[in-house]
């Protein structure tokens, strides 16, 4: 069983279990065909509809697409998704922001962000320079810049916390 939220408040059940498909728990029919192009060919319940994926996120396991010229965001819960949320636990396994702190010590050259800045995973945030070397560090996932904890041209030790990320 499979729930897919469509927009963030259209929630349907799907399941395929003993070779009956329903959505809502009602019996449906339905094939489909991927095109090029990211796009698919769908006949749900005797109607054709042409689709086309825009983006798809698998970590946070939503994908965007356009279905008659119409956008959805839709996110997917699979059975283990719904379990840790009945559990109360449904956070457990998305990856966690961490604050970026000083590996080593050394002296902050550039800070390449600010707070409220929204970066993405791989995006510089400030290059430091420890034993004669230039260190650029990038984000590890998207996040916002809550704080910048130091100021360039000032030294750090190994540990401390140079940028908050929420």
């Amino acid at each position: 069983m499979i729930k897919a939220i469509v927009n963030g408040d259209t929630p349907f059940v799907i399941n395929t279990e003993a070779g009956v498909q329903t959505c809502n728990g009602e019996p449906v029919e339905w094939s489909g065909i991927e095109l090029p192009a990211g796009n698919y060919s769908i006949v749900l319940d005797g109607r054709s509809y042409m689709a086309q994926v825009l983006k798809v996120d698998k970590e946070a396991k939503m994908v965007t697409i356009i279905i008659d010229q119409q956008e959805y965001e839709v996110a997917v819960e699979e059975p283990i998704d719904q379990l840790l949320a009945a559990m109360g636990i449904k956070d457990a396994m998305k990856r966690k922001v961490n604050d970026i702190k000083a590996p080593m010590p050394g002296l902050i050259l550039k800070i390449l962000v600010t707070p409220g800045q929204v970066i993405k995973k791989g995006d510089p945030v400030l290059i430091l320079e420890a034993m004669k070397m230039e260190n650029v560090f990038k984000a590890t996932v998207d996040a916002v810049v809550k704080d910048v904890r130091v100021t360039e041209w000032t030294a750090v030790e190994k540990g401390e916390v140079l940028v908050i990320l929420e």
